[in-house]
């Protein structure tokens, strides 16, 4: 019979057994899910893709080397899950838990080889977002955008837009940094108390002292209705270079450690930056849901498996962790609109449901 452990783990054997049930289940839940969905989706897209001109079958594998780390990241949590709830739903079914149990381990000791290697595929899931997600995420979003066609290198251009206190400046393009900025294709709309009063259009356009001159102006007041050509003009305009040099950044195609320096070359810019800053808390809290969806599913663990709620137990697990989804993706949205903070947006879900799962736990152990 097996001794009382006091520590927080069970006996290696034991721990070993049910760690290598719940990462054998959890692989082969990812790569079903993954392999389906992948075929599903490249019959859907291989049309699309086949009907760009020049594209042919290497261009079918490229969008599955693309698409398919999406697809891992994306169900690797839900993998974590299925794993969870069918490991403890054979241990329960087999009367495994009441023989641990009996041997004097506690609803804690049993969960804790399912919580260590739910922080390992946690950590490994944390290096495969930031070293491959993010790369293949960026360049699978500006290949589908361009319709699979071929794509010449990417390049910054087009519509730049800059509050410059009630006013607002557009900038077809913009080049250089700090004084040497340029800007081209300019316009300028003056506005009172949001209401236009000027509009002011130049070919080019570079910061002076207390401002910016424009060159080859074109300037319409529209209260008058009266045009005027210039060949220069000195605007006070408050806007800086870097906030036209800086370039509108996508938290979900840099890596962690790139994120940080470039939040901060946006802050310097005096752009927003609680989205990034949410999305940057996220590429921590998200691939730590690995290790929660054991916590979660512990529920199908315990009870008495010829009572007939088993099932019952199965769809609570199942339905706390769907909720613990949902709720970080509507608090990631409400980042996104500043209604909540950075930090309570990527980290509350989490700490809820990690309290929600802990007093559950509790409460079979009691």
């Amino acid at each position: 019979m097996l001794s009382p452990n006091a520590g927080p783990f069970p006996s290696p054997t034991i721990a070993r057994y049910t760690a290598r049930l719940f990462l054998v289940r959890t692989v082969a839940f990812l790569a079903g899910l993954v392999l389906i969905l992948q075929t599903l989706d490249l019959l859907g897209e291989s049309g699309r893709i086949l009907a760009a001109p020049g594209n042919g079958e290497a261009d079918l594998w490229r969008y599955v080397s693309l698409r398919l780390p999406q697809l891992v990241a994306l169900f690797l949590p839900f993998s974590v899950l299925l794993a969870t709830l069918l490991t403890f739903m054979t241990l329960n079914q087999n009367s495994e838990v009441v023989i641990l149990k009996a041997a004097g381990l506690s609803p804690h000791q049993i969960l804790a080889p399912f919580l260590v290697a739910g922080a390992v595929v946690a950590g490994l899931n944390f290096v495969f977002n930031e070293t491959v997600l993010t790369t293949a995420r960026a360049e699978f979003d500006r290949w589908k955008a361009a319709d699979y066609r071929r794509m010449p290198p990417e390049r910054r251009s087009g519509d730049i837009w800059v509050r410059s206190g009630d006013d607002l400046v557009r900038a077809g393009a913009a080049s250089g940094a700090g004084e040497g900025t340029r800007l081209a294709d300019v316009t300028v709309y003056e506005r009172v108390n949001d209401r236009l009063i000027v509009i002011v259009e130049a070919e080019q356009a570079a910061p002076v002292p207390g401002g910016w001159r424009l060159e080859t102006v074109r300037r319409f007041d529209v209260t008058t209705g009266q045009s005027t050509q210039l060949a220069t003009l000195d605007l006070p305009l408050t806007a800086t270079p870097e906030q036209f040099t800086q370039a509108v950044v996508n938290g979900r195609y840099l890596a962690f450690w790139q994120l940080i320096p470039a939040i901060r070359a946006q802050e310097a810019a005096g752009k927003p930056t609680d989205s990034l800053r949410a999305e940057l808390h996220h590429k921590v809290a998200g691939p730590l849901s690995a290790a929660l969806m054991p916590l979660l599913g512990a529920v199908a663990a315990f009870g008495l498996a010829r009572s007939g709620r088993l099932f019952i137990r199965v769809v609570i697990g199942l339905a706390l962790g769907f909720a613990y989804f949902v709720a970080e993706n509507f608090a990631l949205a409400m980042a996104e609109f500043g209604s909540l903070p950075p930090v309570a947006a990527a980290w509350a879900p989490f700490l809820l449901f990690l309290l929600i799962g802990e007093a559950i736990l509790v409460r079979t152990e009691e």
